[in-house]
């Protein structure tokens, strides 16, 4: 038994930790900064009526997304441990480790069709620094050839996956922050550069007063529905990720502060990518649609007939927009890749090497039936989904949306309410004026809002 009890101490003691502060704020910010900044949010913003829609995200990041954020760092640097284990040390004999299962296994899920979307990513990447995107082409055609290809989009995402276990493999500070202090500036500065050229170019206006003045005439009960479900989903909260980064987090570390830079830089890059996007769209006369087709069909058509007369500066932007792409699709995968790692290394109490190796064999072979789901495989369904739909519709419309309301009233009405103050303000040390305020949030108003979301989905409700 002293045997036994000595190699748990000894695995908690060699779990790492995050080496600073912003080490802390920039990889926390990596793991919600996604795919879903860079082409979700804009499309919502254009199917929802522009500025009025940003305006009502931005009070669900703050009302919403915020509290539910701050609760996971909560329950991660309370617990120390892995998303699994966090809830059994804190709720020992009880059912709330079933939240921690479902992180678990969204992690894997969602890194896995996650991986598929990243190896197009990367192959677009890679075809416009050879210049392969120029000139006028059928990019639709281009798009569905190559997606249903029988082994190009796989080997895309196998290196993928490669690379993301490299990081991960290397450990929380010289891995994981180490990759992030690197990633975040260099994401943030190529998004900064491609605004300055998005709105200078002719047109651009109208894109602009679509993202700046807001119609709140066309708000509709649906519309503040997307609002609340774009700003949960946005900042990947309820799956885990936050409360397996937290776990790193040290005792000086301020949670509601580092949960606010997290929401701040998430919510900027979301509002930039608009600034991308829609003043670019805008001035060729298109319209964003939704999905991969906004960023693998539309976008290469503007970016051609934008740029028509300055080819060179159109293949310009077109690189550094899939840059963009990939390292926001990266920063992502790590957190999911970290999630199921830390699971298994402390769960079997094996090293990280071994831990992640796992992870990335099993979601290589689960990413490799989503990426033939659009293939030599689209035949096969489950529930009338391919293996790519299914993943997605279980990750975001049951395991997140389960997770955060659990999330919720764990904090808000398990823990006693001296743990849950003593980690807000850092044992009396940082101030935390709205605690209170706080308190009512994850207790009542974050679970309503999510479950409403959650039905909203699934069954569509009416207002």
């Amino acid at each position: 038994m002293q045997r036994n009890y000595t190699l748990t101490i000894n695995m908690a003691d060699e779990r790492g930790h995050f080496g600073s502060k912003i080490g802390v704020i920039l990889a926390s910010a990596g793991s919600a900064v996604g795919l879903g900044n860079i082409w979700r949010f804009p499309t919502e913003t254009g199917k929802n009526g522009g500025a009025a829609f940003i305006l009502i995200y931005l009070l669900f990041v703050l009302f919403l997304a915020l509290p539910v954020m701050a609760g996971e760092f909560i329950i991660g640097r309370h617990s120390r441990a892995n998303t699994v284990e966090a809830y059994r040390k804190m709720a020992p004999n009880t059912p709330w480790f079933i939240i921690g299962i479902m992180g678990v296994l969204s992690g894997f899920l969602v890194l896995s069709f996650y991986s598929v979307v990243a190896g197009w990513t990367l192959d677009y990447t890679l075809l416009s620094i050879t210049g392969s995107l120029s000139g006028n082409q059928d990019f639709e055609n281009i798009f569905g050839a190559f997606v249903s290809h029988p082994y190009r989009p796989v080997l895309f995402l196998l290196l993928f996956l490669v690379i993301t276990h490299v990081i991960v493999a290397k450990g929380i500070e010289s891995g994981i922050e180490k990759f992030s202090k690197l990633m975040m500036p260099l994401l943030l500065g190529i998004i900064l550069l491609l605004v300055v050229l998005s709105v200078t170019m002719p047109g651009a206006s109208e894109g602009l007063k679509f993202l700046l003045q807001p119609d709140f005439s066309k708000v509709t009960p649906q519309i503040v529905f997307s609002a609340m479900g774009q700003a949960f989903f946005s900042l990947s909260v309820g799956i885990g990720c936050l409360v397996t980064y937290a776990s790193y987090f040290d005792k000086e570390t301020k949670l509601m502060s580092s949960a606010l830079n997290v929401c701040a830089i998430d919510t900027l890059v979301a509002i930039l990518a608009g600034f991308i996007i829609f003043p670019t769209v805008f001035s060729v006369g298109m319209e964003p649609n939704a999905g991969p087709g906004l960023v693998f069909v539309t976008l290469p058509n503007v970016f051609v007939h934008a740029f028509s007369e300055m080819p060179l500066l159109g293949d310009l932007f077109s690189i550094l927009f899939y840059m963009l792409l990939l390292l926001a699709a990266l920063t992502s995968s790590i957190s999911m890749h970290e999630i199921s790692t830390a699971f298994i290394r402390e769960h079997f109490q094996t090293s990280r090497n071994k831990a992640a190796r796992i992870v990335t064999g099993i979601c290589m072979l689960l990413g490799i039936c989503c990426s033939l789901s659009f293939g030599p495989w689209q035949d096969i369904t489950i529930f009338g989904m391919g293996f790519f739909d299914l993943f997605d519709f279980l990750t975001a419309k049951f395991f997140m949306p389960l997770g955060g309301i659990g999330i919720c009233i764990f904090v808000g009405w398990y823990m006693k309410k001296e743990e849950v103050r003593d980690e807000l303000t850092n044992w009396g040390k940082a101030k935390v004026p709205f605690y209170g305020f706080f308190l009512f949030l994850i207790r009542f108003v974050a679970p309503v809002c999510i479950a409403l979301v959650f039905l909203n989905e699934l069954f569509g409700i009416s207002l």
